[in-house]
């Protein structure tokens, strides 16, 4: 315990024996629970009202919400408050339109939950021990209180830096504040014209603004924030996006046959502005602006624009309302990408039958209402790598002794491309006893190919990774559709629906015979991308209690003789595939609804069944003593002792 409180009482100054193990008798007078602390009730209420009617001719719908939804973690909640109004008219017997404008405002508090810092919620109270206690003690175990009764919160400045040396989140949570602010406004508008029968022409345009504000403020009264006065830290992003489609169609039955034809362009837009700054030394401890802070800590921002157009064209055609085909083609054209390279075509066929108006198939029309057999394939483009200057060398701007200097950032790919999956599809649809109950079976393949890939290079070239159009991909797999009505009798319906999909992941074509390993996962020809691959626990060394991991035996040339040896050095340890997969063997909804008489009751389900997760967190409870004052897994009661030599060797080195 250091010079801190001890649990055990003055009677026991020295409450653990030389054997590591506690006296007999010893009990403590605190355990303090953390995680219980860094929690709190958490409420949900939500409200919603909405209001619809009109004509024939014009249609109007008007919607208003609010949720306030409480989280568990202490401090944290999310409050919404939104509106939406729909009026769709037509105006004349050959135009019509509709306009749909939403808006949204939302407050979240939002207490750090899911990284590594000292200041996350969660991680602190699973890595403090009961022993290290929330309130200061007295030596009896009692609180210590101050002039008003109240209890002195414990920052612990006598703790090892492994279990949070002067830090006290229920102290603190209460009086910093972790706030995310989100303004959405949206519009959805169409104008359609009829110009002559069967031919129309319609234009679309959809808009999206967020804008997004947080603020991040330690105070300056207590905690860690202490010694610098507090801080406060703001950052506003502006998003602004639009798409305008513009489609002509022509519709036309010729006796048996059916035609639809289409043509028109499509154009995206994309803006997205940010602002950050951050000030330390507060002058008003209650007020968390910027202007109260007198240290100017940091500053920056920055923009993002992309653009993308494309053009496209279908054909729609059937023949007596049973054979069905169709054909698309769309050139799409995306500024990610260098001008040479920027233009991607994408088509697809597809055909259908609805056995179920066969002739043949009469005597089936008294349970049978709809069967349909399917069959899609095309190809899809992906402008997606996660930079939007895919093609450009990118830069930073530093300061050298006081002058401007540029830090090269991004290698330049003026030769990247789009990614394209060929995606094929064959398929069943039906329908039963008067579409009561209906479903679908799908069998697909989807083969990517010029996948866009971050590829990890050598540090020593000055950058962490390149990006190239490398490899080939192939998912197979089948998806299900069951949705059936169980009831529908005096006023009650009874609905019930389920999916299931199932998958595999293969990778078919790579640059290099060995890619490089990215975390726990690495790309292997005949493998999956979502395999793990991982250094193995060996276990622990009888003799010394030396930790061990498997690596490949080298000749003398350095090359591999196939066989396996240990190592107690990590570093020096090969990663390998541990025959396990994030990805799941299945995984689905399912979903229910009642309803009587303008009440309705429902609920949805998902599941995910197989497929493993890379626990990172029990990681935190898992270490070697390094990390001094940090509570333990369990795991340290099968820990290798000299009485104990096999102890260990059956322990992990990763965790799912």
């Amino acid at each position: 315990m250091g010079s801190g409180p001890n649990p055990y009482g003055t009677q026991y100054p020295q409450p653990v024996g030389t054997d590591g193990k506690l006296l007999d008798g010893v009990r403590p007078l605190w355990n303090s629970d953390w995680s219980d602390a860094m929690e709190q009730q958490a409420l949900r209420t939500e409200l919603n009202l909405s209001v619809s009617g009109g004509g024939k001719s014009n249609q109007y719908f008007f919607s208003a919400g609010y949720l306030n939804d409480k989280g568990i973690a202490l401090e944290s909640g999310y409050q919404r408050f939104n509106l939406r109004s729909n009026v769709t008219s037509e105006m004349t017997s050959w135009l019509k339109g509709s306009i749909n404008l939403s808006f949204a405002h939302s407050m979240q508090n939002y207490p750090v939950s899911s990284d590594s810092k000292t200041s996350n919620v969660i991680t602190a109270g699973r890595t403090m021990p009961g022993f290290y206690p929330i309130y200061e003690m007295n030596t009896d175990g009692s609180y210590k209180l101050n002039e008003d009764g109240s209890r002195i919160y414990d920052f612990g400045s006598y703790r090892p830096s492994g279990s949070m040396a002067n830090w006290n989140l229920p102290a603190t949570l209460p009086l910093d504040k972790s706030e995310r602010m989100k303004d959405e406004f949206s519009g959805r508008t169409y104008l359609e014209a009829t110009i002559i029968e069967g031919l129309k022409f319609k234009t679309s345009f959809n808009f999206d603004l967020i804008n997004y504000n947080t603020l991040d403020y330690t105070n300056p009264k207590i905690g860690p924030a202490l010694e610098n006065g507090g801080g406060s830290s703001r950052l506003n992003s502006r998003t602004f996006s639009w798409t305008w489609n513009n489609i002509a169609s022509y519709d036309k039955t010729i006796g048996d046959h059916h035609f639809n034809v289409l043509a028109g362009m499509e154009a995206y837009s994309y803006r997205y502005d940010e602002l950050t700054a951050s000030r330390t030394k507060m002058a008003q401890p209650d007020m968390p602006e910027l202007v109260v802070g007198s240290q100017l800590t940091g500053g920056s921002g920055y923009r993002i624009d992309y653009a993308l157009v494309g053009y496209l064209t279908q054909v729609l055609y059937d023949y007596q309302d049973k054979y069905f085909f169709s054909a698309s083609y769309r050139r799409d054209g995306s500024s990610r990408f260098a001008p040479e390279t920027r233009w991607g075509n994408f088509w697809s066929l597809g055909t259908s039958w609805r056995i179920d108006r066969e002739e043949f198939m009469a005597s089936t029309s008294d349970w049978l209402s709809a069967l349909t057999l399917k069959m899609s394939y095309g190809a899809q483009g992906n402008d997606n790598l996660g930079t939007y200057y895919a093609s450009k060398g990118l830069y930073t701007i530093v300061s050298n002794l006081g002058e401007n200097a540029l830090v090269s950032d991004r290698m330049a790919t003026p030769n990247l491309k789009w990614e394209t999956n060929l995606n094929f599809n064959v398929g069943v649809d039906f329908s039963l006893f008067n579409n009561r109950f209906s479903g679908s079976f799908d069998f697909f393949t989807r083969r990517s190919k010029d996948l866009l890939y971050s590829r990890p290079i050598a540090p020593s070239l000055g950058y962490g990774s390149i990006d190239e159009n490398v490899g080939a991909l192939k998912n197979t797999g089948i998806e299900m559709v069951l949705n059936g009505t169980i009831i529908n009798q005096n006023g009650w319906v009874w609905k019930l629906g389920m999916n299931l999909t199932h998958y595999k992941n293969k990778v078919t074509e790579l640059p290099l015979k060995d890619m490089p390993q990215s975390g726990v996962n690495k790309l292997q020809v005949g493998r999956s991308v979502y395999d793990f691959y991982m250094k193995e626990w060996a276990g622990v060394d009888p003799d010394n209690g030396n930790p061990l991991w498997y690596m490949d035996e080298v000749d003398a040339n350095d090359n591999p003789t196939g066989k396996r040896v240990t190592t107690s050095d990590y570093a020096s340890a090969n990663y390998y595939y541990v025959n396990k997969s994030s990805l799941p063997k299945v995984y689905g909804g399912f979903n229910t609804s009642l309803s009587w008489k303008g009440f309705d009751l429902s609920a949805i389900f998902a599941y995910s069944i197989g497929g493993y997760i890379y626990n990172r967190d029990i990681t935190m409870i898992l270490h070697n003593g390094s990390l001094e004052g940090r509570d333990w897994s369990t795991e340290i009661l099968r820990r290798w002792t000299p009485e104990k030599p096999l102890y260990g060797c059956a322990g992990f080195e990763y965790y799912f």
